[in-house]
């Protein structure tokens, strides 16, 4: 049986909108952790969201994972991809998009909303990206 791989992401605004950065900790199959912290200029809360389950999904598949199971604080986001919630803000929907179109390469992917306390090493690497920023 393949193994999966884990996902960990946050993505977080100091203002909504204002200074944004991304965070993920993708988890290997042979338990190797990746980590990713980075300044992504101004944008929302939700849009950082999504663009650092992006930026994690892509390294996962450069990392030849195919079978991934993600965990995200942003139950907004979550529910969008699990088609509970229509994308209703404009500028979310390319970026659901370009979630939908990444999922597809995926054999097995899944999306769980999971409270801060327990995706506390992306938040701390979204933190670290935007605190290294604005100094």
């Amino acid at each position: 049986m393949t193994k999966r791989a884990a996902l960990h992401t946050d993505g977080g605004a100091r203002g909504n909108p204002g200074p944004a950065g991304i965070g993920y900790m993708l988890v290997l199959p042979d338990k190797t952790e990746i980590a990713h912290g980075e300044y992504i200029g101004e944008t929302t809360n939700n849009q950082a969201e999504y663009q650092a389950l992006l930026a994690g999904l892509e390294r996962a598949l450069l990392e030849g994972v195919r079978e991934i199971d993600c965990y995200l604080d942003s139950e907004l986001v979550v529910k969008q991809l699990n088609g509970q919630y229509k994308v209703k803000h404009e500028d979310l929907k390319p970026l659901w998009s370009a979630a939908i179109d990444l999922k597809r390469k995926f054999s097995f992917i899944s999306f769980t909303h999971v409270m801060r306390v327990k995706n506390k090493k992306a938040d701390a690497l979204v933190n670290k990206a935007l605190d290294s920023f604005l100094g």
